[in-house]
């Protein structure tokens, strides 16, 4: 008998969503039936055979739904799809919010007997998988987390949807021992106000921990890289030894890494019960392909 395969939807079409293509095209046990978008436009890179639709329809049916959508916009297409028994991956990124966006998907995922895997990113995501494991090998002591310099695609998208903004990009500059600066480049739309566009983005969650500048231009284009980093680093104690110190550095395109995390969380969603889940919660073995005495033979 044939293994099954995983029948899998994209939900939105920008920088994650074209690599999530990519991403599941290229997976061994993955179909892609269908693109899910605002507008019906066909992309060129995508089979023929693949609908692109507004709304995802009851046939072809699908397993999984990546949602490769802004972060402010995952609680409630998550708990559509998931109420519909369609298990739900994404990759909600404001740190802060996770554990009650964790308890809200938990609801629906249960009530409608799927799954929901969220902050399936590199970090929130596979980063948060490397900080519980160091703090297992030291379970006292600091980690600290420095990103960049790149830039944030959530910080990006979320000054981009501020009014009086037409475009913007938001960098993310490391200090060091996990403190950061973000520089944020802004075209101001036709009747954008300045003064209340740069407060709006002072007070957003994403940049209100963080010192922040903001940059008015003409053109961000000249400032838009996908290339973005991280260091992990931890020094602790290990069984009442002391001076133990790890370090784990990335230097990443930012929606090609993403998009592949999405594609393995999708997955380890078709082996976990129902409910929502972070990465941590996950056995890192149910984000390949392929069974376990086979991989544990191979990685192990």
């Amino acid at each position: 008998m044939g293994i099954s395969r995983i029948r899998v939807a994209v939900v939105g079409y920008g920088n994650v969503g074209a690599y999530v293509l990519q991403a599941v095209r290229s997976a061994p046990d993955m179909d892609l039936v269908a693109l899910v978008r605002r507008t019906a436009d066909r992309p060129p890179e995508l089979p023929a055979d693949v609908p692109v639709v507004r709304e995802l329809p009851s046939d072809p049916p699908a397993d999984v739904a990546v949602l490769a959508v802004p972060s402010r916009l995952v609680p409630e297409t998550a708990e559509r799809y998931l109420a519909r028994g369609i298990r739900t991956v994404d990759s909600f990124d404001i740190h802060e919010e996770i554990p009650d966006v964790r308890a809200r998907l938990e609801r629906v995922a249960r009530a409608s007997g799927t799954v929901a895997v969220l902050a399936a990113g590199w970090d929130p995501g596979t980063d948060s998988v490397i900080r519980v494991l160091f703090e297992a090998m030291a379970p006292a002591g600091t980690t600290f987390t420095n990103f960049g310099p790149g830039m944030s695609m959530g910080h990006s998208t979320a000054v981009r949807a501020i009014p009086g903004v037409d475009d913007a990009v938001s960098l993310t500059l490391p200090l060091g021992f996990g403190k950061h600066r973000r520089l944020v480049y802004v075209r101001l739309a036709a009747d954008g106000d300045p003064d209340a566009v740069r407060r709006a983005i002072l007070t957003d969650p994403y940049f209100a921990h963080d010192p922040t500048d903001v940059v008015f231009v003409d053109d961000v284009s000249p400032y838009r890289d996908m290339g973005h980093g991280v260091q992990l680093e931890r020094k602790g104690v290990s069984a009442g030894a002391h001076n133990q110190r790890f370090s784990l550095r990335m230097s990443v395109h930012n929606p090609a890494l993403t998009a592949q995390v999405l594609v393995a969380a999708a997955r380890a969603a078709m082996r976990q019960a129902p409910g929502a889940y972070t990465l941590p919660e996950i056995p890192p073995i149910d984000l390949l392909p392929g069974d376990r005495p086979s991989i544990i033979r191979r990685l192990v």
